[in-house]
């Protein structure tokens, strides 16, 4: 029976019941669409041809000829082949000779690309099960071809003798293998293995990395990842160095059904060092840990950890693990319900530097915090609430055990002009139970002691807006009076978390300048200041701020230099100016209140197209302008690029110099190429300081990366 053209439908009507239940004994049935269908009942089999379609349970071929036996259920296809597989895979071909529903045959001249665009290319192949394929005579690569000369080799390829995709064990593995890069063979194996696209997580080696360093000498670190379970795994990155021995390195990770968390760390048995530096006699061990975990406890609580620790105070450095100063431990419970929200955390530190005192460093166990909103009344008044107790103790210094109640009421309305007022009242009790606090005149006390500090303050503000054109002008005027009792911060009081106190434009107008509990600001005291600022109907817009604040009795709790030390404070302020995507400068200053001099600057810019993006920041800290008389005058510039060169390659460039003593920190510059299939990325990096055995340090560095290798 032949059928032709618009004739199809009733050949294939009269065809597919045929095959349908020829199959229904060998299997699925198979569906034929095609120009032209030839069907031989003497021989059971059917021909299509011409644009043929063949779908046989999840699988569809495409060809210009196939051929269906209709006994063996075996199909016959050549000319354009093109197979549809149900992982998502595309099997390209010039013939193929199919069976057991099209899961396993004969092919030649055989092209795969893989669910994420990955390829295959082979003489021949032999499929079985529909989830293995040996191929003879192959390459693979997840490198793209090129657009302008599709002939030419990928960027890198494997070609061996004989290839096996294993599906099911999700593996590809090669035999006689030859790896390529820029079509030129640069290694060979006898056998090699790695796991296929479709692998997420799977054991073997990771990426390894390479380096040399003027301390540690010539570096290799070769990760291998354990995939232990589907929510856990182990990763062992041991580091290899000429001069200074192997660092076992590691990382263990767990999801469980209530959170996750990580645990890494390194250890290492090094020559022992002075504190110049020069090796002395024998060994010592040296490591880290670092850790954190976060873990739902209900809809409302949750509960974490972070840990910090290591054995040294300049491990971390000497072996690039980090480059803090302080490392912090804190295990904590935190909740939010409604307009409530309560914390439980414990602090443990360790300082880094060579002044550090294990004695006298704090371990805070407990800090509790609660704080609560109450809903908006009818005049747009609400309640807060917040609770703080702490308990702080040292090996060898002050312990205090602080509990503090702050009780607010907030007001806020607006006035006949579009002026907006907030009324704030608030009475804060302090109760301390304190030892060995070391009071002004040098003597010691312990003990109970307190305050209760009411405040009452008064915020207004009037925003005033226009348009011009495409422009729309803003300017602000702020004004705020607070006053409390003088005296609120009795020298039997100790000052824990008040010491780093910066005086600038983000908190001008806080009703409490310190950024803890402990102190608090006392007197009548009025912050006045003036916002304006420009936005454009492109985007672009430039904003200014300055502001004082003055009292009535200058504040002993603030130290010298601080900005807020005397009746008038230092002005403030703040300009940014972005006028499009290509700037983004922001200028922060101090300027002293009698001659204009600056005590403290900060200049934030960044300039350029996408292509090339500069970035500068400076820092000048006048000597006179710091709380803390150990910082001293500082004045620091950093400098950075990035500079793309193309679609891959990418150059990044740094300089970190200090200029009051006219020396660098640090500078260094890394190139990177990279794109779908490949990763190079190199990095030279030279670090001045010194510090006990850390010496001025030259390090290279630099990844290779290939795509589905590690």
């Amino acid at each position: 029976m032949r059928a032709f053209g618009a004739a199809f439908l009733i050949s294939l009507l009269m065809v597919t019941p045929v095959v349908a239940q020829q199959a229904g004994e060998l299997g699925l049935p198979i569906i034929l669409q095609a120009d032209e269908l030839i069907h031989d009942n003497q021989n059971g089999t059917v021909i299509a041809i011409g644009n043929v379609e063949a779908a046989q349970g999840e699988r569809v071929l495409l060809a210009d000829r196939v051929t269906y036996n209709e006994r063996t259920n075996r199909v016959t296809a050549s000319g354009n082949i093109i197979l549809l597989e149900p992982s998502g895979e595309v099997i390209f071909a010039d013939y193929m000779e199919l069976e057991d529903e099209m899961k396993s045959g004969l092919i030649r001249h055989i092209r795969i690309i893989l669910s994420d665009n990955s390829r295959f290319a082979a003489n021949g192949a032999v499929r079985s099960g529909g989830n293995r394929t040996v191929m003879s005579k192959a390459v693979f690569s997840p490198c793209p071809l090129c657009n302008e000369h599709p002939g030419e080799a990928p960027l890198w390829q494997i070609k061996a003798n004989r290839v096996v995709h294993d599906q099911k064990r999700q593996e590809i593995t090669y035999t006689d293998a030859f790896f390529e890069l820029f079509g030129a063979p640069i290694a060979y194996t006898p056998y090699f293995t790695h796991p296929d696209p479709t692998v997420k997580r799977r054991s073997g080696f990771l990426t390894p990395s390479f380096g040399s360093d003027s301390q540690l000498g010539t570096t290799v670190q070769i990760p291998y990842f354990f995939n232990l379970a589907p929510n856990l795994d182990v990763t062992i990155s041991p580091i290899f160095t000429t001069d200074e021995g192997v660092v076992l390195a590691g990382e263990y990770r767990q999801r469980v059904e209530s959170g996750q968390f990580s645990l890494s760390g390194s250890i290492t048995r090094p020559e022992r060092r002075g504190a110049s530096g020069a090796v002395i006699s024998g060994r010592e061990t040296r490591g880290h840990i670092d850790g954190s975990g976060l873990f739902r406890i209900d809809d409302s609580w949750k509960w974490g950890f972070d840990v910090e620790r290591t054995t040294d105070d300049t491990y971390l450095r000497r072996y690039g693990f980090d480059s803090t100063d302080t490392l912090t431990s804190n295990l904590f419970v935190e909740g939010i319900r409604g307009r409530n929200y309560a914390a439980i955390n414990a602090y443990s530190f360790q300082g880094l530097e060579i002044n550090d005192d294990a004695g006298d460093t704090p371990i805070i166990a407990p800090i509790m915090d609660y704080s609560y909103i109450g809903e908006a009344g009818r005049f747009g008044q609400r309640y807060t609430l917040d609770a703080n107790f702490m308990e702080l103790y040292r090996t060898d210094g002050t312990g205090s055990t602080r509990l503090v109640l702050d009780g607010g009421w907030q007001l806020p309305f607006m006035g006949p002009f579009g002026d907006l007022y907030s009324v704030n009242a608030s009475l804060r009790g302090d109760a301390y139970w304190v030892t060995d606090v070391v009071k002004p005149d040098l003597s010691r006390t312990s003990g109970l002691t307190g305050r209760i500090v009411p405040q009452l303050s008064l915020d207004w503000r009037l925003p005033l807006i226009r348009s011009a054109g495409s422009v729309r002008q803003i300017i602000e005027p702020i004004v705020k009076f607070a006053v409390s009792p003088h005296g609120g911060n009795p020298s039997d009081i100790p000052n824990e978390d008040s010491q780093a106190f910066e005086f600038d434009d983000t908190n001008l107008f806080n009703e409490n300048r310190f950024s803890g509990l402990d102190r608090i600001e006392g007197g009548p005291r009025l912050s006045y200041g003036v916002r304006a600022g420009a936005y454009g109907a492109g985007g672009g817009s430039t904003t200014v701020f300055i502001g004082q604040s003055f009292r009535t009795k200058a504040d002993s709790a603030f130290a010298p230099g601080s900005g807020l030390d005397g009746n008038l404070s230092d002005f403030v302020g703040r300009i940014a100016i972005r006028p499009s995507k290509l700037i983004d400068l922001t200028y922060r200053f101090r300027l002293d209140s009698e001659d204009l001099a600056s005590r403290r600057t900060t200049i934030d810019l960044t300039a350029g197209p996408d292509w090339m993006r500069t970035r500068l920041g400076f820092l000048s800290i006048d000597e006179g302008s710091a709380d803390l008389s150990t910082i001293g005058r500082r004045e620091e510039i950093n400098l950075a690029l990035r500079l793309k060169l193309g679609p891959e390659w990418s150059f990044d460039a740094f300089h970190r110099r200090d200029l009051a003593e006219n020396d660098s920190i640090n500078i260094g510059a890394g190139l990177t190429y990279q794109n779908e299939c490949f990763l190079f990325a190199l990095q030279v990096r030279k670090d001045f300081t010194r510090d006990r055995d850390l010496r001025p340090d030259t390090s290279i560095n630099f990844v290779i990366k290939f795509r589905n290798l590690g």
